[in-house]
C-alpha cells in the first residue's frame, strides 16, 4: 500500500488479526515455520483446499462451533483481499461477524507479504554463534 493508510487498511488490519486468532499463529514470523509461507498464503490454500478446518487451532475446536469458526475465516479472507476495493466495510464486517448468518461472497486471493527468509543454523551448545561474531544492539528507553 506504499504507507497509505485508509479505512481499507484498517481493515486488512483487522482480517490479518482475526485469522491469527483463529489460527492461534501470528501473521509476523509464520513464515519461519513448517508451512513455509505467510499466514495469509496459508490459509488461502487450505481454505481453496477445502480444508479450512485445519488452520483453526485445536484450543478453539468444538463441533458445535465450526460454522462459526468458518465464517472467521471467511470473514478474515475478505478483509486480506489484494484489491482494497474488493474488501469490505468494517460494518458490514461486524453485520457478518453477528449473530445473523448472512450471504457472504466468495473471498479472492488475498494480498501477498513476502517476509524476509532467516537461515536457521544449528550451532554447537559450546559456540552458539555461526561465524564466531556477535552484534549487540544498545536500544534508549
Amino acid at each position: 500500500m506504499g504507507g497509505l493508510f485508509s479505512v481499507k487498511s484498517d481493515v486488512f488490519s483487522f482480517g490479518v488479526i482475526l485469522l491469527e486468532i483463529t489460527s492461534g499463529k501470528r501473521s509476523s514470523g509464520f513464515y519461519l515455520s513448517e508451512h513455509g509461507q505467510t499466514l495469509l498464503a496459508y490459509a488461502w490454500r487450505l481454505w481453496n483446499e477445502g480444508r479450512e478446518m485445519e488452520l483453526v487451532d485445536p484450543s478453539l475446536m468444538d463441533r458445535s462451533q465450526t460454522e462459526g469458526i468458518v465464517r472467521c475465516i471467511h470473514v478474515g479472507l475478505l478483509c486480506v483481499q489484494e484489491d482494497p476495493a474488493d474488501r469490505p466495510t468494517m460494518s458490514f464486517v461486524v453485520l457478518a461477524l453477528g449473530s445473523d448468518p448472512i450471504a457472504l461472497p466468495q473471498p479472492k486471493q488475498p494480498a501477498f507479504t513476502l517476509g524476509k527468509m532467516v537461515p536457521i543454523y544449528k550451532s554447537s551448545p559450546t559456540d552458539p554463534s555461526v561465524n564466531q561474531m556477535t552484534v549487540s544492539g544498545i536500544t534508549p528507553r
